[in-house]
């Protein structure tokens, strides 16, 4: 990781680095919160009496999830509960005693389910090809089993902003059509929502929270180690562009939430055919001789008041907020 992107340079040291990096570390879990809570709030991915399981793989972003759903849930305006669930796929060398041990510690309830999967996708594909589509079925039904087993009625998945972006860009390259990864959605047998709480993270937030964190990640001998991937290849082209053009990923993202059917080309979705002069003015109506003005319009975070103004013993609720916005947050209510 480049010195700029971590919350305090390896170089400094001493009592101004070490609250340096407690202000910045302060500011990052604010900015989770209210991402977080922002998602769960625009989609309405978490309601009363839900019983969330919470994917977790070992890595920063699941670890992350669970961490910030973990905050929010002290504060949440409606009741839920948290499972924590890991799908243990038998991988040579894993340290199957990590999450457990973490898991304990967190005080959580929580679920290690063992099903050697490995050994089936080695088996079945070839060296050098790409596991992850065999890979995800198995674990999406073993997943399935588990929350029903666990009575859970949502499934909560770490993927984050940056995920939805390389999906959008891999089905418009690769698959011929205008697709992303959307924030909430039934599972395929019709039986669990499924929710990305992550959706507004960008990547490098979590890679940071991470650090700050000390998250005891597990490395994946699976997907992790195919370096050859599509979604390698375009989430690199990604990061380049955030390098090159800082705004352009948050321009992006901002587009998935404002689609205009009428000036793309599927006839499912607008009416083409039928079209006729009304000869009433229509702002949405043919410009093509004007100049085009790129103006990205502003998301509303109202939402994520609901979910981030209680105070807490945490950063995300500490009283450094103004308290204006408890009231605020019952306003919108």
């Amino acid at each position: 990781m480049a010195p700029e992107q971590t919350l305090a340079s390896p170089a400094e040291t001493g009592p101004a680095a070490r609250s340096k990096a407690e202000r910045e570390a302060l500011k990052l879990e604010k900015r989770l919160c209210r991402q977080v809570g922002q998602a769960i709030a625009d989609f309405n991915m978490i309601e009363a009496g839900d019983r969330v399981m919470v994917c977790l793989s070992g890595g920063k972003d699941s670890y992350g999830m669970l961490d910030i759903l973990m905050k929010l849930q002290s504060r949440a305006p409606v009741p839920f509960e948290l499972v924590a669930v890991n799908l243990d796929q038998m991988q040579p060398g894993f340290p199957a005693h990590i999450l457990p041990d973490y898991l304990k510690g967190l005080n959580i309830e929580h679920h290690i389910e063992t099903q050697d999967t490995y050994s089936i996708v080695k088996a079945k594909i070839p060296e050098g090809k790409t596991t992850c589509s065999l890979c995800s079925r198995l674990r999406r039904g073993i997943l399935y089993s588990v929350a029903r087993r666990l009575k859970c009625n949502k499934i909560a998945l770490g993927h984050h902003r940056d995920d939805m972006l390389q999906t959008f860009f891999l089905n418009m390259f690769f698959g011929g059509k205008i697709k992303g990864m959307p924030p909430k959605l039934t599972s395929d047998n019709g039986e669990f929502v499924v929710i990305r709480p992550l959706a507004n993270v960008p990547e490098k937030d979590l890679i940071d929270w991470a650090a700050h964190r000390e998250f005891p990640i597990i490395p994946c001998n699976l997907c992790g180690s195919q370096e050859n991937l599509q979604r390698k290849v375009v989430g690199n082209m990604l990061r380049d562009w955030d390098k090159k053009f800082p705004g352009r990923l948050e321009t992006m993202f901002t587009a998935l939430q404002n689609v205009v059917p009428s000036h793309l080309m599927d006839s499912s979705l607008h009416d083409f055919k039928s079209l006729q002069a009304t000869g009433i003015p229509d702002e949405d109506g043919d410009k093509a001789f004007d100049e085009e003005r790129f103006e990205a319009p502003a998301i509303s975070t109202l939402g994520s008041l609901r979910w981030a103004a209680a105070p807490s013993a945490s950063s995300c609720g500490s009283s450094s907020e103004p308290p204006a916005s408890a009231v605020l947050a019952e306003a919108v209510k």
